[in-house]
Formats: structure tokens, C-alpha cells, sequence
């Protein structure tokens, strides 16, 4: 039987792989997940059939609670809400990791009691197995209570920079208690320094991201969920679960090579991101040098008109697109603009939006075909002969200042260059600064002009007026 369950799990790790590896382009996405949903089923129902498994009615209803909110969750969630969901349940997926170990730990501590108390949980559990339980509960800790700091900042529902004064140094000190009442727990039976040992462990997590600021907050989740993939990776071992630990591993790597690269993308390291604090409240860091000039104003027939008559338009989308959910009426513009022979072309950042791969998700929602959807890698050289960047939503990621302030926490952050092209014609509600908090020099150039207002509104303007000079 053992034998069987096995093979079931490595096919489940399989279907795990091969779904992530089709996620990797728009066309195949949805067939990845279907196929790592799939996995996740066989995984599920195997688990059932294990040897010395109880509680099948208390698991169903778990199962059945549970995956009607998720799906009820995720069928109502705007497009705009996505990343605070994907903080949410990657929390979850953290806590239900630490909850696995708190059940282990005292449940040896309290075998070792009803003995007589004469050995440690070391010594019930085994000196490898506590390490590892101990680890996945202190890393699924920090990624619950992180994760939902960073879920209520993207949701607006705190803005908070700090918990304590010197909230860095405090951290450094919240690290050290928790590993020494780690230390105490693996020597000890108590259940008295585990509950320590949690509190610590979930304060921490907690202290740790309340600091990040509000730009960083997408890297942030993708270490919390790479923290996540490893303290499932660390439980599986405990219970000697082989999908868990492979499920684990893969979002745990996948989880760090994310974040990784959107620190790269932000010429940021994953340290910085976490004691910098660009972007939060009441940053000083996020000032720089005076730029000259005035923001000039246009109207939206004067954009409409350019880019009518334009060789190529490059369309820059960013979250306040997403948030005026412009995507449909942006797509009907490009299809107006084709019709008149022009070439658009659509222009994503790494970190454009509040995750990877927000602005394409909403692009491939309107039915913008993939072809037309370039990253900055592939764009950024023609920006440069083409008649007109349009910038709908989208603020830090093109702002020049990260190339060429020294004195800008955006310094040294790639950027499309949208700054290159003949025009410049930025749609934005108002002008406030980007999600960074610093302002953009871009909207002070000589190319740029601003069309003041909701990004649907505008769009629909520049449909009407494309459609009169027929």
C-alpha cells in the first residue's frame, strides 16, 4: 500500500512541476494550473488512504469549509484586489504550516509528560525531526503574521511604518528571543517555552514587514511565499509526507527565484527592501533633487490626434489602470488605431502593478493578444523611434530620476524609457506621486503632456475623438 501511495505522490509532484513549467508563458498558463490543480487532487485524496489516518469526517468538512471560500473568494475578487488576496492565502498556507508543527511539538511534549518527563522533545521526536519542526513553525510564523501585514497595507487598511521605536533594532532582538526559546524548546517537554517560542516566532513576522514600504510590498510577498513553499517543505518531513516536501520545495524555490529577480528588476537587494523602507509613510528617504519645469496639460482629442496619426504607439499600463479598470476601453482604442494603420505595442515593468504579471493578467481579461504584450527587455529599444508613449496608471517605473538622481531611493532601478520617445501623454487622476512616494521627473519634460482624469473616462475620450477624425 505504502508502495502505491508513493507513485501517487510523485505523480502529484510531477503534474506540480509540469504546471508550474506552463505557467511560465500566457498561452499555456491556464493549462498549468489545471494541471497543478489536478496534482493538488490526487495528492488530496491519497492522503486519505494512509495507514493510522483518523478524523475523516472532521477532514471532509475542513475540505468542504474551506475550498467554498477560497472559490467563492476567488470569484468575486476585482482584478485590483488580487495581490492582497495572494497575501492572504499565502499567509494561510504559512500558518497552517506552523499549526502542523505546534500539533507535533506538543503533542510529543505531552506523550513525554504522561511518562514522567524525563527526556526532552529532542529526544522524542528526534534530534532532525525537531530541527526541522521547529524551522518550518518559526518560518511559517513569520510568513502568517508577515503575510497579513502586507495584506492589510496593499488593502489600505493601515499604513502604519513602525510598532515600536528603533522597530529594526527591536527586530533584531524579537530574532534572538525566538531562536533562544527555540533552543529552550528542543531541550525541554514543557509546553510553557513552545508557546513562547510561537508568540516570538508570530511577533516577529509582524515586526518584520510592518517597517517595508508600500512599493517594496510585492517583493515582500514573494519571500513570504517562498518562506511558505519552505516550512511545507520542512512539515512534509516531519510527517514524512514525500508531497508535501516536494510541493514545498518547488514553491519554496520558485517563491525565492521570484523575489530574486523583482528585487533585480528594482536594483534593490532583498536586505534593502526589508530596512530601507521606500514607499512608507513618512518615509525622508524618498526626496530628491528639485526638477525644473511645470506639468502642461492637454486634452484628450490632443492625445487623440497624435496618436492617430503616429508610426507607433507604446502603451505603458500600471495599477491605475487597474483600478479604473481601463483595460477593455485601452483595447478598443488600440484596435481603432490599428484599423488606421498605426503600430501599438504594449510596454509591462517586472514590478508594474501591486505583483508579477498583474498588468498582462489584465491585458489577457480585455483580449489583448500575447504578441502584442512585450516586457522592458524587449521594449525599452523602441521607445526611441516611436512616435507616442502612453502612460495610463503607471508612475515609478518610468520615472527618469532612477537613472540619472544619485540621491532618489529609485536610483539605479531599471525603467522602461518611455522619456525617449517624440511624445509623451500620461493618463493619471491627479498629481500625486507614484506608489514610491517620490516624485517623476517624466511629467516635467518637454515631451510630456498630462491628461488629467479617470483612466476609463480618458480612454473612452480618446476612443470618441479617434472616431471623429474618420
Amino acid at each position: 500500500m505504502s508502495g502505491l501511495i508513493n507513485l501517487s505522490y510523485f505523480a502529484a509532484a510531477v503534474l506540480f512541476i509540469l504546471g508550474l513549467k506552463q505557467m511560465s508563458s500566457p498561452v499555456t498558463a491556464r493549462r498549468g494550473i489545471i494541471w497543478a490543480g489536478v496534482g493538488m487532487v490526487v495528492a488530496t485524496l491519497v492522503t486519505f488512504s494512509h495507514p493510522g489516518m483518523q478524523n475523516y469526517l472532521l477532514m471532509i468538512i475542513a475540505i468542504a469549509v474551506g475550498g467554498y471560500f477560497a472559490w467563492d473568494s476567488g470569484r468575486k475578487v476585482a482584478m485590483t484586489d488580487m495581490p492582497q488576496m495572494i497575501a492572504l492565502y499565502n499567509g494561510m498556507g504559512g500558518g497552517a504550516a506552523a499549526a502542523i508543527a505546534a500539533v507535533e511539538l506538543f503533542h510529543a511534549s505531552s506523550k513525554i509528560n504522561a511518562l514522567g518527563g524525563d527526556s526532552s522533545i529532542a529526544d522524542a521526536l528526534g534530534s532532525d525531526v525537531t530541527i526541522l519542526a521547529l524551522l518550518g513553525a518559526f518560518i511559517g510564523c513569520v510568513a502568517f503574521t508577515g503575510s497579513l501585514i502586507a495584506w492589510a497595507k496593499l488593502d489600505g487598511r493601515t499604513k502604519i511604518a513602525s510598532f515600536v521605536p528603533n522597530q529594526h533594532l527591536v527586530n533584531v532582538g524579537v530574532l534572538v528571543a525566538t531562536i533562544l526559546f527555540g533552543i529552550w524548546v528542543y531541550n525541554t517537554s514543557g509546553s510553557f517555552p513552545i508557546v513562547l517560542f510561537f508568540l516570538a516566532a508570530l511577533v516577529l513576522g509582524a515586526f518584520v514587514a510592518v517597517p517595508v514600504g508600500g512599493a517594496d510590498m510585492p517583493v515582500v510577498i514573494s519571500l513570504f511565499n517562498a518562506f511558505t513553499g519552505l516550512a511545507v517543505g520542512f512539515e512534509g518531513y516531519v510527517l514524512q509526507n514525500a508531497a508535501m516536501i516536494i510541493a514545498g520545495t518547488v514553491v519554496g524555490s520558485a517563491g525565492a527565484l521570484l523575489t530574486h529577480l523583482m528585487a533585480k528588476a528594482m536594483n534593490r537587494s532583498v536586505t534593502n527592501v526589508f530596512l530601507a523602507g521606500v514607499g512608507s509613510s513618512g518615509d525622508d528617504n524618498a526626496e530628491s533633487a528639485a526638477i525644473e519645469g511645470s506639468m502642461k496639460e492637454r486634452s484628450a482629442y490632443d492625445a487623440a490626434a497624435t496618436m492617430a496619426f503616429a508610426n507607433q504607439v507604446l502603451i505603458i499600463p500600471g495599477y491605475g489602470m487597474a483600478v479604473a479598470q481601463a483595460q477593455h476601453k485601452v483595447w478598443e482604442l488600440v484596435e481603432l488605431l490599428e484599423a488606421r494603420g498605426v503600430t501599438v505595442k504594449f510596454a509591462i515593468h517586472p514590478v508594474a502593478g501591486r505583483m508579477p504579471g498583474h498588468m498582462n493578467v489584465l491585458l489577457a481579461e480585455a483580449g489583448v493578444p500575447y504578441d502584442k504584450i512585450f516586457d522592458m527587455d524587449e521594449i525599452n529599444n523602441e521607445f526611441s523611434t516611436s512616435s507616442v508613449a502612453l502612460v495610463i496608471g503607471a508612475n515609478d517605473v518610468v520615472n527618469p530620476v532612477a537613472r540619472n538622481d544619485k540621491t532618489s531611493p529609485l536610483y539605479g532601478m531599471p525603467i522602461l524609457n518611455a522619456d525617449e520617445a517624440e511624445n509623451v501623454f500620461v493618463i493619471k487622476r491627479g498629481k500625486g506621486t507614484g506608489f514610491s512616494g517620490v516624485e517623476n521627473a517624466l511629467f516635467y519634460s518637454d515631451n510630456t503632456y498630462m491628461v488629467y482624469g479617470d483612466g476609463q473616462k480618458v480612454a473612452s475620450e480618446l476612443i470618441q475623438a479617434v472616431k471623429e477624425l474618420e
